[in-house]
């Protein structure tokens, strides 16, 4: 079993490196014509067309602390709700991936299709990880990405969003029992009771109690990811990795970050 063990670990970092190993980070930092400059994203851009064509380094990511990480998707949240989303190259940011990535973060969402976290955060290709689930919570397999995401890939942020007027909160209130959607709810009800006044029922129509139901989901799966997986609780006791949970309001396109 130990060797089992060793061997896994291996074949983790191997994936790990394998994205990078054809790539320098000078190569790439910046594709095509035109010269790099900084921009308030941390990207770099072309002059003259204002076209971001790099994408995330083994070097930045290794420099990048947890909170800057964080910084980086309030920023982007700011400028999707601006309209000021950054002008990217996405052919030169694919040829620019497609032997490396190092992105800055991982992110545990629904999979709604109003919550696209690449747009909500204004992110290029090899920006962050993504794990979507109906409610957004911590299955058997979601804590495994997320290590892979972290301890193996390097990513030192870790965001739980939910979202407003989700639609499996609504089908946790009402205990919606169908096929598989039976599990999720499942999964979503012990939020359901904790916020529900007693001797009151949730309802799909309250919106205000779905919501309030939909943040305690998000604190609730932030605590099942610590206890669930001791190398996130040891990357965030050591301060490699931070946990932060969030609200997507579906109605005004921000983000709300809990820390």
């Amino acid at each position: 079993m130990k060797t089992l063990k060793v061997l896994t670990w291996v074949v983790l970092m191997g994936m790990a490196v394998a994205c990078s190993a054809s790539q320098t980070p000078d190569e790439m930092a910046t594709s095509g014509e035109g010269t790099a400059t900084a921009t308030e994203a941390g990207a770099s851009e072309d002059t003259e067309l204002n076209v971001v064509r790099s994408v995330m380094t083994a070097a930045r990511q290794t420099a990048m602390s947890p909170d800057e990480a964080l910084q980086k998707l309030k920023d982007g949240n700011a400028r999707f709700v601006r309209g000021e989303e950054l002008n990217r190259d996405y052919s030169a940011q694919v040829e620019a991936t497609a032997e490396g990535q190092y992105p800055f973060a991982m992110v545990l969402g629904c999979v709604d299709s109003r919550a696209p976290a690449e747009l909500l955060f204004d992110v290029g290709f090899g920006d962050i990880f993504k794990a979507r689930v109906a409610g957004n919570f911590v299955n058997d397999d979601v804590p495994g990405s997320i290590e892979f995401a972290t301890r193996v890939a390097g990513a030192p942020l870790i965001l739980v969003m939910g979202h407003t007027s989700c639609g499996a909160v609504k089908g946790a209130c009402e205990n919606v029992q169908l096929g598989h959607v039976s599990s999720l709810v499942n999964e979503i009800r012990p939020s359901v009771e904790a916020v529900t006044p007693e001797g009151e029922t949730c309802s799909a129509s309250n919106a205000e109690l779905v919501d309030k139901v939909a943040a305690h989901n998000v604190d609730r799966t932030i605590a099942e990811i610590r206890n669930e997986s001791a190398i996130i609780a040891e990357l965030e006791a050591a301060g490699e990795v931070k946990i932060v949970g969030a609200m997507y309001d579906i109605s005004t396109g921000v983000v709300q970050f809990y820390e």
